[in-house]
């Protein structure tokens, strides 16, 4: 079990899962971008070079300074909710964790070597205790995921991308990599909502901060599933031009919008994969080795492949489309080129029957 410095333990009976593998909770988006993001010309060069040069120490120091750690003696009861995060996930060192002045609600997992948590003064008041252990889960999800480290690259590209903005050609470079590390960590903010709520274990705190982070502490005026329905429209509504704008939209940002998050996290937590992590049914840490990269590709091919043919997006439409297409003119031309050779004239084929079963699939 986890302790802290002075050898204190959680108190809250929720359920532990001893050795849990990250893999339990991360989503196949996240892995296949991660995936995507080292195989990237150049990162595994510019990632070496940075780890020598990120200020890991000077951010460190500017927390300890300027910011209020989390204690038994300050924050006492998001120190509580630290440990017993730690403790549900098995991690082995609880992480410190910093509350930093910033009306903005926002929390964040960085650091090289070791990662730190912050939270802000906005997100302490906005949301409650089960919501804020929703988000302190999170961001331990992230620690267990091993996420700090390319989070922290990204805040120092950013930077440096505004500084070198001014450089011909200079900012190219450095935006493919931004660009590159956003979309991976969109995808890994998917997976820390999901350790959130293993640790959590309260699905509708996790809904109730999403909505919070949305539209503010107006809980009286907003609704869980009139929230949900607003991810629904915002996929299916619109056409062709709408499908570019959303992608538009999101280039810039480093999390997903929040009505996607919560459609995602819902439907995860009514899935059986849910059902069997909270059964103790998960991969181990120490199964990690043993882990084939080929099958994790695959769940993350099935798992687009999956979105497309399940997406109402008009340009996933457009994909299905295409693909069905494709498949149907093979079809035909198998069957041409099949009748040809078995029957030495192309002719002698009866054409191909649109309306049965192989046309409509």
């Amino acid at each position: 079990m986890t302790e802290d410095s002075n050898g204190n333990v959680p108190s809250r009976n929720r359920r532990r899962f001893p050795q849990i593998s990250s893999r339990a909770y991360e989503h196949p988006a996240d892995r296949s971008a991660l995936v995507a993001l080292r195989k990237l010309s150049g990162f595994d060069t510019a990632f070496k070079a940075l780890s020598g040069l990120l200020p890991e120490r000077s951010l460190r120091l500017m927390f300890l300074s300027d910011s209020v750690r989390v204690s038994e003696d300050q924050f006492a009861h998001l120190h509580v909710m630290l440990r017993d995060a730690c403790d549900i996930l098995d991690l082995e060192k609880v992480p410190p964790m910093y509350v930093n002045q910033d009306p903005k609600p926002n929390a964040m997992c960085i650091g090289m070597d070791e990662p730190i948590i912050v939270v802000t003064t906005g997100l302490v008041e906005l949301l409650d205790e089960e919501e804020m252990r929703a988000v302190i889960g999170h961001e331990v999800g992230h620690a267990l995921s091993g996420h700090a480290v390319y989070r922290t690259i990204l805040l120092f590209l950013t930077s440096i991308a505004l500084k070198v903005a001014w450089i011909p050609l200079g900012n190219v470079a450095i935006m493919a990599l931004v660009t590159a590390l956003r979309e991976w960590f969109r995808k890994s903010e998917l997976s820390a909502d999901r350790a959130g709520l293993v640790v959590g274990q309260d699905l509708q705190a996790s809904m109730r901060g999403l909505m919070k982070m949305a539209g503010g502490n107006h809980l009286h005026e907003m609704n869980v599933e009139a929230f949900l329905k607003q991810a629904e429209e915002y996929e299916a509504g619109g056409d062709l031009r709408d499908s570019v704008l959303k992608i538009m939209n999101v280039l810039p940002r480093s999390h997903p919008f929040t009505t996607v998050r919560a459609a995602e996290l819902k439907k995860w937590a009514e899935s059986r994969d849910f059902q069997r992590l909270m059964d103790g049914h998960y991969p181990r840490r120490d199964e990690d080795k043993d882990t084939s990269v080929s099958d994790s590709f695959k769940e993350s091919a099935n798992h687009y492949a999956d979105s497309v043919r399940n997406s109402k997006d008009p340009l996933m439409g457009l994909v299905r489309d295409i693909a069905g297409g494709a498949g149907d003119l093979g079809g035909k031309l198998r069957d041409r080129f099949s009748g040809a050779a078995n029957g030495g004239k192309g002719g002698s084929t009866p054409p191909a029957d649109d309306s049965g079963p192989a046309a409509s699939s």
